[in-house]
């Protein structure tokens, strides 16, 4: 799989740890990085520029990988898949009556709750939550001091920045949880998007910053959008597979597919197409004649259903998201009592995963039926790894 290439491993010992995760040895300082930029860099000659400009794609090439061995098991231990749109709201359980005489909901009440995938943030502990820091500063000291990552393939670079941002996000996500909506989160009274949370070769950056300068910025590909998750029901999924340069081609794909086929991505209002603000979100990079460049990216994905009520809307309208923390659990702890009687699980993750699992009948059904439901598994498929020398083509 890396003949020909050098690999730079990056490990969280404690998450390794804590998660029994297969050992992996630190980030190599192995020495690369363009000597050009470097120097510019330390003379202040781009001072005055944008100090984005260095994590550009370089045409100069450098063979190397990064392992996310760590990460890949974490979101395997960690995330729930959902599984594919059914276009249909979830079924009330009795789950939901554990909760009776108390005016709060134990858990998600959105109609997409059975929909991308949830994160188990209420089964971290304070050494857990911890390791996810030590692991966000393992892969900022790989591209400080390790690679320059604007040499790699730009699959590698795409699969090292959705790994980055989103285990940055997790991480915020689990020092401040329990909450209810990610966007009302600060970071020392800053917003969780806009706060500074990383830093490498000198430049602090935020989330929002890494998505819009770095990757928006220098991709074409609108697909890219998927890669990062948001912590929020209504954006695309937490895949359980980290992004590598081999996988990140599928994995965009898969849910570019997931996301449009999905209540939280389209939706049919008379002759209006209501679809996502992620799409508005990205409009000055992708969709810059938003209504024609958003119905010919839904197009493009769409399956049988959802390409029939496309092509009975005249209008397009970004209206549809979704701010409840993607979270099994809801944003919510659970009384001492119901923590007490059943360690782990809340009451409203309880529900969730029945909902999720009247879902998966209704799908089975409807194939023993002959209907075409689509994807119907509920875990991302695993795909051939191929040659890495037969790659004839990158996501620009």
């Amino acid at each position: 799989m890396f003949s020909g290439a050098a690999r730079t491993m990056v490990s969280a010992s404690s998450l390794a740890l804590l998660l029994g995760a297969p050992g992996a040895v630190p980030a190599s300082a192995q020495t690369s990085g363009s000597a050009k930029k470097a120097i510019m860099v330390e003379s202040g000659q781009l001072q005055n520029a944008d100090p984005f400009a260095i994590f550009a794609p370089s045409e100069e090439r450098i063979d190397h990988t990064i392992d996310y061995e760590i990460w890949d098991f974490a979101l395997k231990q960690l995330v729930v898949d959902m599984g594919p749109s059914i276009r249909e709201r979830p079924v009330i359980t009795t789950a939901s009556q554990i909760a009776r005489g108390s005016r709060i909901r134990a858990g998600h009440n959105s109609r997409y709750r059975t929909e991308g995938s949830m994160m188990a943030f209420s089964l971290l502990d304070t050494a857990a939550i911890e390791s996810f820091t030590e692991y966000r500063r393992d892969l900022e000291r790989v591209a400080t001091d390790a690679l320059d990552i604007s040499r790699l393939r730009r699959d590698e670079q795409l699969a090292f920045w959705f790994n980055l941002h989103n285990a940055a996000l997790v991480e915020q996500i689990a020092k401040n949880w329990p909450f209810r909506q990610p966007r009302r989160l600060e970071v020392d009274g800053v917003p969780l998007d806009e706060a500074k949370l990383i830093t490498i070769r000198g430049v602090s950056m935020s989330l929002r910053d890494i998505r819009e300068k770095i990757v928006y910025a220098n991709w074409r590909d609108p697909r890219v959008i998927y890669g990062f998750w948001r912590g929020e029901i209504g954006g695309p999924a937490l895949q359980r597979d980290a992004f590598t340069g081999q996988n990140v081609d599928p994995l965009l794909t898969e849910e570019a597919e997931n996301y449009v086929n999905s209540l939280r991505g389209t939706e049919k209002r008379g002759d209006t197409l209501h679809v996502s603000t992620l799409y508005e979100d990205a409009q000055a990079f992708y969709f810059p004649d938003f209504a024609a460049d958003v119905r010919a990216h839904i197009e493009d994905y769409a399956n049988d259903e959802v390409l029939d009520f496309v092509g009975r809307t005249s209008k397009v309208e970004p209206s549809l998201r979704e701010w409840d923390i993607a979270d099994l659990s809801g944003g919510y702890r659970d009384n001492i009592a119901l923590e007490k009687s059943r360690p782990g699980l809340s009451a409203g993750a309880v529900e969730l995963l029945q909902q999720r699992a009247i879902k998966q009948q209704r799908i089975e059904r409807r194939k023993k039926k002959g209907e075409n439901t689509g994807t119907v598994t509920f875990t991302p498929l695993v795909l051939p790894e191929g040659d890495p020398a037969a790659t004839t083509s990158e996501i620009d």
